[in-house]
């Protein structure tokens, strides 16, 4: 099978970010498909013009120097999205394939998606990673006419889709509610990339020796993007009260994003900006299990907004793939994955005093994240193994084009 994998931020593991693409595609490529990406070198890794090719552990990735960061304006953002969809469409439309698979965001993904399955008469499966565009249009980021237009690129999206790809229940609930035939959508969630996290407790113990304001505390983490609707200065306010009732509680974001600035500032006017809150910048995917093998608990952040429980956070994942306990501020399904299987804790959104008298009893209970860490260990093996997620994924593209997925499958391991 000829896989066009069309994704705008495609990231490598020497990059800060989602491997989601990369960890699903080199599987692909392992199971003996050929694997074409499609992406933007939005990491300025080339800053050549027009496109360059590279092989990347046996995906052909087709790179174009389009910029990109979470610091831009909402509108030179949507430039951004628009530069890349018009090349992409021409691009992608050039290489001889069985099916497109487009993964948004941004949703403009589907016009070089629909585009090159138009000219190359092959379908086309699309992927929601959020349910766009509803939540843009919650924060207020999409207003007045960019309302109906983004709506209209949904439907657009989803006419032209042969099967269509969700992160969660909830994403394919709202798919479904647009009219979308149900058996056709597909939930694929973000997945526990269980040999990339299995690193040994020295490592977590080696960090922990190299930062002098750490040493044995308790270690609660958050890794990812400093967005607007991440809203990661909850966790300083919750530093705040924590510090309160114990300050050998300590707090490590590691990621960079337009809030940052915002997030250190409310750090420093709380009084706990480098004594028990603590600022990294962006790590490459491969070195965050050794911060995860340090960390006591991990931490995933939205801002207290209903439309964003339907979310699938890598970060959350990734702290299941390591055996790391987990404290989200939001409900939906990954509250209930916390609740049913004991891997963590539920945090309030808008009362922090009883965020941190909670979270400090749970960080001083040693049975309870014991429990948590194997459990939550047990589940990203049986449950969200990238492996067996990523054969899930190939059977929606051989259904898409009409083949029967073989009886067994077997995707060998990485030797690296």
């Amino acid at each position: 099978m000829r896989i066009l994998y069309l994704h705008q931020y495609f990231n490598l593991p020497s990059d800060p970010g989602s491997t989601r693409s990369y960890e699903m595609a080199r599987r692909l490529v392992l199971a003996g498909h050929k694997v074409y990406m499609i992406t933007s070198d939005h990491h300025g890794r080339f800053k050549k013009r027009g496109w360059y090719v590279t092989e990347e552990a046996g995906i052909e990735v087709h790179w174009l120097y389009v910029p990109y960061s979470n610091k831009m304006s909402y509108s030179n953002r949507i430039k951004a999205f628009l530069k890349f969809a018009f090349s992409a469409s021409l691009r992608a439309s050039s290489i001889p394939a069985d099916v497109v698979f487009a993964t948004s965001t941004p949703l403009t993904i589907a016009i070089p998606g629909v585009f090159a399955t138009k000219r190359l008469n092959i379908p086309l499966v699309f992927e929601l990673r959020d349910l766009w565009p509803e939540i843009p249009i919650a924060v207020g980021a999409l207003k007045g006419p960019m309302i109906p237009a983004a709506k209209l690129l949904e439907r657009f999206a989803y006419k032209h889709s042969e099967q269509i790809v969700t992160l969660s229940p909830d994403m394919k609930k709202g798919v479904a509610e647009t009219g979308y035939p149900s058996h056709k959508i597909h939930v694929i969630p973000n997945s526990a990339d269980i040999d990339l996290f299995s690193v040994p407790a020295s490592k977590g113990e080696t960090f922990r020796r190299q930062h002098d304001w750490l040493g044995n505390n308790p270690l609660v983490i958050y890794a990812g993007t400093f967005g607007k609707i991440n809203g990661v200065s909850y966790l300083a306010k919750l530093a705040y009260r924590t510090k309160e009732l114990n300050p050998k509680i300590k707090f490590l974001t590691i990621g960079d994003g337009a809030e940052k600035e915002r997030v250190k500032n409310t750090a420093i006017l709380l009084g706990v900006w480098q004594k028990n809150f603590f600022m990294m910048d962006s790590l490459p995917k491969k070195q965050m299990p050794i911060i995860f093998s340090a960390a006591t608990i991990a931490v995933s952040l939205v801002i207290d907004l209903t439309e964003l429980w339907a979310n699938s956070a890598n970060k959350f994942f990734d702290a299941l793939a390591s055996g790391t306990p987990i404290a989200i501020n939001y409900l939906g399904w990954q509250a209930e994955i916390i609740k049913k299987h004991k891997v963590g804790l539920i945090l309030s959104p808008s009362d922090i005093s009883k965020a941190a008298h909670d979270l400090v009893l749970y960080c001083h209970n040693p049975q309870q994240l014991l429990l948590a860490a194997n459990n939550a260990q047990q589940i990203a093996l049986e449950k969200y193994n990238r492996d067996l997620l990523t054969k899930k994924l190939e059977s929606v593209l051989m259904k898409a084009i009409g083949e029967k997925k073989p009886e067994s499958l077997n995707i060998p391991r990485d030797s690296s």
